[in-house]
């Protein structure tokens, strides 16, 4: 037969709520919530590291453009 894997804490729970149990996730909320993390800290790498690249790379080429063209939506 196969064994079932338990993601129950040991010990004490130190939330203070009294003699409420402890929540169990299952592994696909686990996984949706590591996802879900993924994306925001990708969303913010995107924003703050590839944007700025693509100025870099558009101020290094030629005709060398002035930093107000780089930054005009036009």
């Amino acid at each position: 037969m196969a064994s079932r894997v338990s993601l129950k804490t040991k010990g004490k729970s130190s939330s203070g709520k009294g003699a409420k149990g402890v929540e169990e996730k299952s592994a696909s909320q686990y996984v949706k919530e590591w996802s879900t993390w993924t994306f925001k800290k990708a969303k913010v790498i995107t924003h703050y590291g590839f944007i700025p690249m693509i100025i870099i790379i558009g101020m290094h080429s030629e005709p060398e453009p002035q930093i107000y063209q780089l930054l005009s939506p036009f």
